[in-house]
Parts: C-alpha cells; sequence; structure tokens
C-alpha cells in the first residue's frame, strides 16, 4: 500500500475540506481510494489466515464512505480526514466484532473488537463475563493481551495502546459495586487497538505485522461475540 501518498492526501484534504478543493483533485483522491481498496483486499486475505469467518468479506463490504454526515453536526467539513475499514464477518454495520484499520496522519491504528452495544446486549455480555470471570481473566490477563493493549480504562483512543473507549463511573445498574473485578463489568465496549507509526502501512510488510496485533485480541472478541450472535 502506498500509504505516504495517501497519507499526504489526507493531511492536503484537512487543510483544504471543501467541495471546491475536492473537485479539483479528485483524479488524486480516486487513486488513492483505490490504493487502500487494494490494502484492505490483502488484509482480508490475511486475516481470512487465522479467522476464517471473514473470508467472504470484500474490500468494498469493509471500507467506510469517505464523505461526513454532517446534518447533525456542527462541523460541517465534508469530508472525512481518514481513511477506515471494518472487516467483520457480519457485516460493518453488525452488533457481531470485526478487525478495524485505520490510516490518519498522526494517528493510524489496528484495532478489534466490539463497540456501541445495546444496554439489553451489554447486560448479558457482563452477565458471561461474571459467569465465567476465570475464563474472561485468563484472556484479558494474559501477559501478551495487556502487553499489547493494556488494561480497561487506562487509555483513550488518542493514546498508543488501549483497551475499552467507554467505562461506567461506578458499577452498573443490578450489579454488585463491591464485585472483585468491577472494572471489567463498568466496561460499556469491548475494543482493543495499537497505535501503529504513519509508515506502518507502507508496501506489504505491515500485513504480518497487522495479523500479529489482531491475533492477540482475536480470544477477548471471540468471547463477546459468543454472546452476541445470541442476538443476531
Amino acid at each position: 500500500m502506498q500509504a505516504k501518498r495517501i497519507l499526504k492526501f489526507l493531511t492536503e484534504i484537512k487543510a483544504n475540506n471543501t467541495r471546491e478543493w475536492y473537485a479539483a483533485h479528485k483524479d488524486e483522491y480516486s487513486a488513492v481510494r483505490h490504493d487502500f481498496e487494494e490494502g484492505v483486499s490483502k488484509a482480508i486475505v490475511h486475516i481470512a489466515e487465522f479467522d476464517s469467518s471473514i473470508k467472504h468479506i470484500t474490500a468494498k463490504d469493509a471500507m467506510f464512505r469517505f464523505y461526513r454526515d454532517t446534518r447533525f453536526s456542527p462541523d460541517k467539513s465534508p469530508y472525512k480526514t481518514h481513511f477506515g475499514a471494518y472487516i467483520a464477518a457480519h457485516g460493518k454495520k453488525a452488533l457481531h466484532g470485526g478487525y478495524y484499520i485505520h490510516l490518519e496522519p498522526g494517528h493510524c491504528l489496528v484495532s478489534c473488537g466490539n463497540y456501541w452495544l445495546p444496554t439489553n446486549i451489554l447486560t448479558s455480555c457482563r452477565n458471561e463475563i461474571m459467569a465465567n470471570i476465570d475464563q474472561w481473566r485468563k484472556i484479558v490477563e494474559d501477559k501478551r493481551f495487556v502487553n499489547m493493549f493494556g488494561h480497561p480504562g487506562e487509555n483513550t483512543w488518542d493514546s498508543p495502546k488501549g483497551f475499552g473507549l467507554e467505562r461506567l463511573k461506578t458499577a452498573p445498574a443490578g450489579f454488585p459495586r463491591d464485585y472483585e473485578f468491577i472494572q471489567y463489568i463498568r466496561m460499556k465496549d469491548f475494543c482493543c487497538w495499537k497505535a501503529v507509526p504513519d509508515s506502518f502501512f507502507e508496501g506489504d510488510q505491515w500485513l504480518d505485522e497487522m495479523a500479529k496485533i489482531l491475533k492477540v485480541g482475536k480470544p477477548m472478541m471471540d468471547f463477546i461475540n459468543s454472546v452476541i450472535d445470541d442476538y443476531e
């Protein structure tokens, strides 16, 4: 993947986020978009080697639109300043978790997991964690997992790594406040991510490194998906 060219375009669109500038540089957008699509296709092949459930997904299935929905946002910039693809077995709009790659100048990352879960499913996930806390801890307290992603609540999306984007300040309703492992019950999502340098996605060498990261996060995602799949 020509990451330098893609990131250069994204830097320029951030500085010139207008329809007029985009129209004058549409050919360049088409070129970098096509290159990103090829990179996503290669990522799907690599991920399918350890997760065959996504082998039917195409790059176009996984890639997000470049145009922003500005209807309810005070920011009326028409275009995103990043490229993203969510490779998930049930599709990028499903609750079933998947794998995400993100190209943005100064904020590239690789991620997997589940987020924006409805309250009823989130409650079921919490119950499943409590009922199988030893299995859950074996996964998320594994040395490789902690080294790669950290502990819940330690970091934000802008941090070098993280596990869980949002969490409650106290125990959710119906759960004991004094539960020994309440940090897992307070989580509102179950995604983990690893920031990578802007040079990470250049060429093809990143595919093996991406796979190493995602393999570490997959057992956690599989645990949560086993609950979600009862609802989908």
